[in-house]
């Protein structure tokens, strides 16, 4: 797995690994945080959620920009990591939303965001294309696509263990105080407290079955409580980005006493021009632009392909809350099972293509990214059916059932264990094998862009994953996933019309 890799592989490997395991910390909880947090709905929580994972990766165009310009990918990458922490610092600051302050801390959370975002946008890209670098010298050409999977590999490894951190920390300080974690508890406080007049006796009856498992006892004035529970409940979690904190700063170490190690892109840019003439130039024109426009071809498939993925952020993170028995596991933590089979199937994936090349039958990156497409379709196939054999009602109607102590019937994990694993099966026939591609297409003086650009493919599949929570919570639920089986269908065709000529295109 790792024979023949260039050396810098492994230290840009784990600086990316410590990055990826502050920002899953963050990433595992922040829908759930902005609805307990500030009381928000899961709309608009998912909104936010869309536009600051969509900045991550638009920002990356900007990161790209700022490298290739300065030839400082090095300086500009340590600069995403201060950042980054920076962004984080502010979010571990455990302070009580109130009426009076709750718009500041939700502009200062917003401005956390940003930061986080910006500096990811310094430095993802930009480590990305000093990864592709290295596989720039002849002697480790071959192992470009290897070598991906590879630094994919460690990626998930910061993301397997990241959930966990979370959900620990908060039920961690929740018994502390006396109390017990529910994933909807916070929104019945926020329902309860944000009530005028005097509420129902229905209501009340609702608040008092939810609060005395939680740890409310007779004698206590229950809108105190859930106060206090809303306040102990998200200190918690902004104590959890303290590791986020932590883990920046040990990135920041790794990539600082080992980038002597890797390459420096300006002083290999002074010797081509020296090598390269005008009319050379001028001949490379025509196969750049040719190559420029397969990879925005590809980018057009990708970006539906990160729209259904990333699903495990909003809809799929809330169909853990509502649907799944959680009983025994929070919600957060079945996001650690996607890293988890990339990390023990991306082996089996690499033999699986190297036997193929070894036959002779090698699959060419366009086809893989058709495959993975329909792989991703057979992952919401499963929840359809799923979802209408148990006739799931939409999300908000689930929760009401909930609420009123009607009997309903959870799925069992083992449901979310089937979808993330033809997702994940998905992602390495696209995601690794992606960022290889735009590294063999990209014109050297443009690669920090050209990384940018993937990254950009993906925000704006980002800023559509609102679109998956308003389904869910307005329409049975097997709507939502149909329609990313019809997204994923419709992409898998596109990709598999405009093969012949991606492959053309990329010899």
């Amino acid at each position: 797995m790792f024979k023949n890799q260039p050396k810098g592989l492994i230290p840009a490997a784990l600086s990316n690994m410590g990055e990826r395991f502050g920002y899953y910390i963050m990433n595992a909880v922040l829908v759930l945080f902005l609805c307990s947090k500030f009381g928000l709905s899961e709309e608009k929580s998912a909104l936010i959620y869309s536009v600051f994972y969509a900045g991550i990766y638009v920002l990356s165009l900007v990161g790209g920009l700022i490298a290739d310009r300065t030839r400082n990918y090095k300086g500009t990458i340590i600069w995403g990591l201060i950042v980054m922490t920076l962004g984080y610092v502010v979010l571990a600051i455990p302070v009580m939303a109130t009426g009076e302050n709750t718009d500041a801390l939700l502009a200062l959370t917003a401005a956390a965001l940003f930061f986080i975002a910006f500096g990811n946008g310094l430095f993802k890209g930009n480590l990305q294309a000093i990864v592709g670098q290295l596989y720039d010298n002849p002697r480790y050409a071959a192992q470009r696509d290897s070598g991906f999977q590879i630094f994919y590999v460690f990626i998930n490894i910061g993301g397997l263990i990241a959930p966990f951190v979370a959900p620990m920390l908060r039920s961690w300080w929740l018994e502390t105080n006396g109390m017990i974690y529910d994933a909807n508890f916070p929104r019945m406080c926020h329902e309860f407290l944000s009530i005028t007049g005097t509420p129902g006796t229905e209501t009340i009856n609702q608040l008092y079955a939810l609060a005395t498992p939680v740890g409310f006892t007779q004698g206590m004035e229950i809108k105190e409580f859930c106060t206090q529970y809303l306040n102990v409940f998200n200190t918690g979690i902004h104590y959890s980005f303290i590791a986020s904190v932590a883990a920046m700063l040990i990135s920041l170490t790794i990539f600082i006493c080992t980038k002597k190690g890797l390459p420096t892109p300006a002083a290999k840019a002074k010797e081509e021009a020296v090598q390269i003439t005008n009319e050379e130039r001028r001949a490379m024109a025509a196969e750049i632009r040719r190559r420029m426009l397969a990879l925005f071809a590809v980018l057009g498939i990708v970006i539906f392909f990160w729209f259904s993925f990333h699903q495990n952020g909003t809809s799929m993170s809330l169909f853990a809350r509502d649907f799944v028995d959680t009983s025994a596991i929070a919600p957060e933590i079945w996001q650690a099972v996607n890293p988890f089979f990339v990390i023990v199937l991306t082996p089996l994936v690499m033999m699986l293509f190297s036997s193929l090349s070894r036959r002779g039958r090698e699959i060419s990156t366009p086809k893989k990214i058709a495959i993975g497409m329909g792989l991703a379709g057979v992952a919401y196939l499963f929840m359809t059916i799923f979802s209408l054999i148990m006739n799931y009602p939409s999300g908000l109607e689930f929760n009401e059932l909930m609420a009123k102590g009607q009997p309903v019937v959870k799925a069992g994990w083992w449901v979310l264990i089937v979808y993330y694993f033809f997702m994940t099966v998905a992602e390495l026939f696209i995601s690794p094998l992606g960022l290889s591609f735009v590294s063999k297409v990209a014109p050297r003086h443009l690669q920090g862009l050209c990384q940018g650009l993937w990254l950009g493919a993906t925000a704006l599949g980002n800023l559509l994953l609102w679109i998956g929570p308003l389904i869910y919570n307005n329409n049975p639920i097997w709507v939502a996933w149909a329609v990313f089986v019809a997204v994923c269908v419709i992409s898998m065709g596109a990709m598999l019309a405009m093969v012949g000529w991606l492959e053309r295109a990329t010899k």
